[in-house]
């Protein structure tokens, strides 16, 4: 009688885990036991770190921060370390700033994880870029001002030409799309600029600085006033511009008046939300 023998992975386990946008009250649970489990953490800068407080007393927290314009871990040595960590038998967690699908570079981290014959699973969390703008009691879509979303990344890959901006602010205005932009603070006049060959100069505009955490600044503003609300405001990264109509949600929530004429008058206007 033969006897069919099921092999056991030799290796330990790999998990990538979305963080969500900042609060640690946003975690799904399943992210908590992910995090619970783990013997090795590889921790992403822009993850909370009250975070870590479901981790093990005994688990290995490893930070491999990755920030534009300031020291970050190479990404080819985060991929290696996944990898090295995980064939040497440890249940490793790589806990990322929202979901690690969303300009995470999950799908990166996933390819090098299965050359290497490690099959990988997948937490999803809350968008940054979803939450930011939701917090404010506005909506990314909207039957009346915006029939989808457009999420894309202000930074492109060094030796990329990166988005055509005057093409897709054409779309925008012609298919009343949400303009959502990641890790576009440093490029953002060059944005600016490019996108008013498509939309006009009154389109509402909010800069989100530190989405759904008690130091949460916002900005509203108009595609116009831009670049001057960055500057005046000194928001930095990480930030997310949000751009099109659906932004007067948040204009009628703070304050009825700019909402109304914001069209004709478009001085920008700060917000300190408390989380």
């Amino acid at each position: 009688m033969r006897r069919t023998v099921h092999s056991t992975p030799l290796h330990g386990t790999c998990t990538l885990v979305g963080a969500g946008p900042g609060d640690p009250e946003l975690l799904t649970l399943k992210a908590v036991k992910a995090i619970q489990k783990a013997s090795v953490l590889l921790v992403d800068d822009l993850v909370n770190l009250e975070v870590l407080e479901h981790a093990q007393p005994s688990a290995r927290i490893i930070h491999v921060g990755k920030r534009g314009g300031c020291k970050s871990t190479p990404q080819a040595f985060i991929e290696k370390l996944m990898v090295s960590e995980t064939l040497a038998g440890e249940h490793v967690v790589r806990l990322k700033g929202g979901d690690p699908f969303i300009f995470g570079r999950g799908g990166e981290e996933m390819e090098s994880l299965r050359a290497a014959g490690i099959e990988a699973q997948v937490i999803n969390g809350i968008t940054s870029k979803l939450a930011r703008l939701t917090q404010l009691g506005a909506p990314l879509t909207h039957r009346d001002h915006a029939h989808g979303v457009v999420f894309i990344t202000g930074h492109a890959k060094p030796g990329d030409a990166g988005t055509d901006w005057r093409q897709l602010a054409r779309t925008a205005h012609d298919a009343k799309l949400t303009l959502v932009i990641y890790m576009g603070i440093s490029g953002s006049e060059h944005i600016q600029q490019e996108l008013l060959h498509g939309l006009p100069a009154h389109t509402p505009a909010v800069v989100i600085q530190n989405a759904s955490l008690p130091h949460q600044r916002h900005a509203v503003t108009t595609l116009g006033e831009l670049r001057n609300t960055i500057e005046t405001h000194q928001l930095a990264s990480p930030s997310v511009m949000v751009i099109g109509d659906v932004v007067r949600g948040v204009s009628a929530l703070q304050s009825p008046a700019v909402s109304q004429n914001e069209e004709h008058n478009p001085e920008p206007m700060l917000r300190a939300i408390q989380a």
